[in-house]
């Protein structure tokens, strides 16, 4: 009898809480759609991208209501999501940018090796440079924000990484072109795998090693598949992903002023900052949760840093040689991207040069 009032009144609190949640779209002036990728348990669905919707609908005296869809829930794929933005297929959309290669050329100066400090910094540096180098990127569509995570480490199934000697011959996931390239100058053996694949892949043997950030470790549960974790010493970590929040522009432009307003006061520099502060904390989460295993956690010297950073100049070499190719002044680009990190993370480190 007792489990029986037991699910009854949990079955009463879930009709009331589904019915509370459609009178308020109801009421809504505007209900928006906002798509991702990751898992609704990971924690940028939970402290990031839910706070954000949350935020945006209390200011809005729920006049926008928002509807969160993880998981790839609208259909389509990672790479498709800014498209979906675009478009209309989903309001908002949050995403990588690098799953869209040579899409956001100027951006990617932020995921060269040895490029990014912390991602509070990383992100308030790239926010200011897309506000002035990268305008025309984003005519189609309301950006919200760009944004990068923590800085990349190596975390290896079998082989503890403990010089750069360690990594060769191995199958690496890059997270992008550059590192790609930059692991191959390691010479491990590079592949292209979206985050949300990564246990599958470290599962069943397809790569050895993933090059990720700690910020997804709780959620994809890297830490349960592998046996070490290795990272670069220095105030720069080996690699940083770019991500895109962006708004359907046509969705933006039928709201209010007030409403516009609304979105306005939540976008831009601000956003940027504080996503890069959840991410900064997610980091830390994950970081934690691997001092609770018993796998081993290595920081490499600042002789084997240095050997790395000299190792991997043509990867910045290459990418400075792409901008002329297309007009545009590379080694300006590159410059201004480091110098904003440096401002915004208040060192004077220089990237790899």
């Amino acid at each position: 009898m007792k489990n029986n009032r037991t699910l009854r009144t949990l079955g009463i609190s879930l009709v009331t809480l589904l019915a509370s949640q459609f009178s308020q779209a109801a009421d809504a002036e505007f209900n928006l759609k906002l798509h991702h990728l990751l898992p609704p348990m990971s924690e940028v669905h939970t402290d990031i991208l839910q706070p954000w919707a949350d935020k945006i609908m209390k200011e809005s005296g729920g006049r926008i209501h928002i509807d969160l869809y993880p998981a790839m829930q609208l259909g389509g794929k990672p790479a498709q999501l800014f498209d979906q933005a675009r478009t209309g297929v989903a309001d908002i959309t949050w995403t990588v940018a690098g799953y869209t290669p040579g899409r956001f050329p100027k951006a990617d100066v932020f995921e060269l090796p040895f490029m990014a400090a912390s991602a509070e910094a990383t992100s308030q540096a790239i926010q200011t440079y897309a506000d002035k180098e990268m305008k025309g990127d984003f005519d189609e569509v309301k950006l919200l924000a760009i944004h990068t995570n923590g800085t990349g480490v190596f975390h290896s199934r079998d082989h503890a990484i403990r010089s750069l000697d360690d990594l060769k011959g191995l199958k690496v996931r890059a997270p992008n072109k550059s590192i790609a390239e930059a692991l191959e100058l390691m010479g491990a053996s590079p592949t292209f795998i979206p985050a949300p694949q990564l246990p599958s892949a470290l599962s069943k043997g397809v790569i050895d090693v993933a090059a990720l950030s700690y910020d997804v470790v709780k959620p994809l549960k890297v830490h349960e598949l592998v046996k070490s974790h290795t990272r670069f010493g220095g105030d720069r970590g080996l690699y940083a992903q770019v991500f895109l929040f962006t708004m359907n522009k046509q969705t933006y432009e039928k709201l209010s002023d007030d409403l516009k307003a609304v979105i306005d006061r939540n976008s831009g520099l601000p956003l940027a900052a504080w996503m890069g502060r959840e991410l900064d904390k997610m980091e830390q989460t994950g970081m934690d949760i691997v001092k609770t295993t018993s796998n081993e956690t290595i920081v490499l010297g600042n002789d084997e840093t240095q050997r790395c950073q000299e190792l991997v100049k043509p990867v910045v070499a290459n990418w400075i040689s792409d901008m002329n190719a297309q007009n545009l002044d590379g080694q300006h680009l590159y410059q201004e991207a480091n110098e904003l990190i440096n401002q915004f993370s208040g060192s004077k480190t220089a990237a790899v040069e």
